[in-house]
């Protein structure tokens, strides 16, 4: 049996969730859009879905929520669609350094078409620094969007703050909360977020359903065209098993996240004590101002892909950075822009628990890990002679 430490690449779907999805696959499957029964009930359970997602951020209104196919899509159509839309008054977006590579992308797409995106440099745990993200703001600045928190290294960010800095300057503000949503509460009423992205599958429903929140007055320019789905924001039939899973896994987090992520704290924080009293490996992110479920390391002398292969043969997955940009043989772009250097960011490993973590993973991998990171540092040609010939003389 395979052990999963690697949460925040995918969750499994809670049984719950998928239990109150069944239905709307083969008895209530209609289209919102149809004027019949069936129609009819998949309006009330869309209007109700609606509803739950809007508790679960605290939203005013459940017309704030528009459904789209997950995260990405919802960062695309705040970015692009409120660039669009503001065009009139400016061609300036501010991002961090260290976003999710969907928002890295969808700069680079912005400048293509004539945007400027400046990008706001982190401190070496990966937390942007106020003073230079309002340097930054020009009369051309139309939207800054910041995630909540890094998606690898589980840094949080001081939205609070940036979203009243972008109020004083009357600046859309854009977040992704997917790496924060399954463990830090959100409350749209409490951070005034404009635009706030939030996805199923992070909070244990299913994958290919999310939402963007838009706070009442922020109109954004579609970026799917067709029926009108949506507010006319997003066009297509709307995927109802999806949405009432969406709704089903938000309504379980709302009731069980203090509880869960007080659990997962603590075994991340058994993570860090024990996988640091290996010599020679550090934290990578902050020590306290981060996500309950995210533990980054990084080990001198050995490559992340060794580590990640020798792990496998364990049957433990992890991983090493963000799962849409682990197919590469780049360092990850936020632990270089932490200060780190290409061969240090090439040795992190990344651990993300989650609701079905249980003691034992904890156990083995604080187990099995030590060994593995002596054996490959003897095989590397990065290690020092005389780390080398301790651990050498150890092994024997």
């Amino acid at each position: 049996m395979s052990m999963y430490l690697d949460y925040q690449a995918a969750r499994p779907v809670d049984h719950r969730v998928f239990e109150a999805m069944k239905p709307y696959f083969f008895k209530d499957f209609g289209n919102p859009s149809s004027l019949h029964q069936y129609g009819f009930t998949a309006t009330n359970m869309l209007d109700e879905a609606r509803r739950d997602i809007t508790k679960f951020i605290n939203a005013p209104n459940p017309e704030d929520i528009i459904f789209t196919s997950g995260a990405t899509e919802s960062n695309n159509l705040a970015i692009i669609g409120g660039a669009l839309r503001n065009q009139k008054k400016g061609n300036h977006v501010i991002i961090s350094e260290i976003e999710h590579i969907s928002i890295l992308n969808i700069a680079k797409y912005l400048e293509r078409l004539g945007f400027k995106v400046s990008r706001v440099p982190v401190d070496r745990f990966g937390i942007i620094n106020l003073n230079k993200l309002e340097r930054m703001i020009t009369d051309k600045t139309i939207l800054i969007s910041i995630s909540t928190a890094s998606n690898e290294i589980g840094s949080l960010q001081p939205v609070e703050s940036i979203a009243k800095l972008a109020n004083e300057h009357e600046i859309w503000f854009h977040s992704d909360a997917v790496a924060s949503e399954a463990t830090i509460p959100i409350d749209v009423q409490k951070v005034p977020f404009d635009m706030l992205t939030i996805s199923s599958n992070d909070i244990y429903g299913p994958r290919g359903i999310g939402a963007l929140y838009l706070k009442k007055g922020v109109r954004v320019n579609p970026i799917i065209i067709g029926g009108g789905q949506e507010k006319g924001l997003r066009s297509g039939s709307e995927n109802i098993p999806g949405i009432v899973g969406f709704a089903k896994a938000a309504e379980i987090m709302k009731r069980e996240m203090e509880k869960e992520a007080s659990r997962l704290k603590e075994f991340r924080d058994r993570l860090i004590r024990e996988i640091l009293k290996i010599p020679k490996s550090h934290l990578n992110g902050h020590p306290e101002i981060r996500t309950p479920d995210n533990a980054n390391f990084r080990f001198d002398y050995i490559e992340g892909e060794s580590l990640l292969l020798s792990l496998k043969d364990e049957k433990i997955a992890v991983a090493s950075g963000s799962a849409c940009s682990s197919k590469t043989l780049e360092p990850s772009h936020t632990l270089i822009s932490c200060g780190l250097l290409h061969e240090e960011a090439h040795g992190s490993l990344l651990l993300t628990v989650g609701r079905f973590t249980e003691e034992k993973d904890i156990n083995k991998i604080v187990e099995v890990l030590p060994g593995i990171i002596k054996r490959l540092r003897i095989l590397s040609p990065l290690t020092p002679s005389d780390l080398l010939k301790q651990l050498q003389e150890e092994d024997n």
